[in-house]
């Protein structure tokens, strides 16, 4: 398997399993708290995001440019963005398909990490070419 592959393969992992550690969240706040469905799409992403950065880190993006501190704020800016963009596009979808939250947060997460691994790979973490 090659470099982009292996990597990507490897974000792929990494985000589909913190993706569903934010599903979880999402459905607990909601189901179980009552926290409006916005508020916990976006909170959900928040703790999820800050955990896929560290597992990131450590198994994805090896060799990273930047130091750890640096990354991670970088990472949190990317989240901030991506988090803005999960809550609109959880309410446009919601509001204008009436369809199940949970598989218009899927499809979110879909167009979202495909972005946010790309913004990764080039700014932030900055192994673009580099071996893993």
């Amino acid at each position: 398997m090659n470099l982009r592959c292996e990597r990507f393969f490897r974000y792929t992992a990494v985000g589909g399993s913190t993706f569903l550690f934010d599903l979880s969240l999402l459905w607990i706040l909601i189901e179980k708290f009552l926290v409006y469905y916005l508020h916990a799409a976006v909170s959900g992403f928040l703790v999820a995001v800050s955990v896929n950065y560290f597992l990131s880190r450590r198994w994805v993006f090896k060799g990273s440019q930047r130091r750890l501190a640096v990354g991670y704020l970088y990472f949190l800016k990317t989240a901030l963005v991506g988090a803005l963009a999960t809550g609109f596009l959880m309410w446009l979808f919601c509001t204008t398909t009436h369809g199940p939250y949970l598989l218009i947060r899927i499809i979110i997460a879909a167009i979202i990490g495909t972005v946010n691994y790309l913004i990764h790979l080039y700014l932030n973490f900055r192994v673009a070419g580099h071996e893993l």
